[in-house]
């Protein structure tokens, strides 16, 4: 074989190495390609489950905060209407004594020996009985301790709607089991 066709002899071989080498190349990098690609769309499915797993999250919550808002509206409901109830029971019995239809009296101190002002025990017609000595009150003074009275039955329902409030929220919160 002459040099000239030992150069084209090599250059062929040589092209052919080239080719089947460039032929390799191109299969790994299409391999490569598909596995990035695989990794891909795992990587999008989990980023889709992690989604997902945080807007069922998010509307779990919602629902939550919807019940304990409907619960502490109920329970606003309930205690407005006790403080209503109250009012106007609390009305009722000031219009009786300011009418003189009701007399609020007081047990008297049997060891009192002065007996001022003693109503006897059963004077009065339809009055509960106690089988001791009264005294009835200036309805003046019978104003003032049923105002009293009316401040302390007002604190208790507001104190029972703010305790109502406060287990309710407590209850909801997840940092306080």
């Amino acid at each position: 074989m002459s040099p000239f066709g030992l150069k084209v002899a090599l250059a062929g071989m040589l092209a052919l190495l080239l080719i089947t080498a460039g032929g390799t190349w191109k299969v790994q990098d299409w391999r490569y390609g598909k596995q990035l690609a695989e990794q891909a769309g795992l990587h999008q499915d989990d980023l889709t489950a992690i989604s997902n797993a945080a807007a069922g999250q998010v509307r779990a919550d919602q629902d939550k905060r919807l019940a304990l808002e409907q619960r502490l509206s109920a329970s606003d409901q309930t205690h407005h209407q006790e403080l209503t109830d109250a009012q106007t029971n609390q009305a009722r019995l000031r219009d009786r004594l300011a009418t003189s239809d009701l007399r609020l009296s007081v047990l008297l101190d049997a060891a009192d020996s002065t007996g001022g002002g003693a109503v006897p025990a059963g004077a009065e017609a339809g009055g509960v009985v106690h089988g001791r000595a009264r005294a009835r009150l200036d309805p003046a003074h019978a104003q003032r301790i049923i105002a009293i009275t009316d401040d302390g039955d007002n604190a208790v329902i507001a104190l029972r709607a703010c305790q109502a409030y406060v287990k309710a929220v407590s209850s909801h919160d997840p940092a306080h089991p």
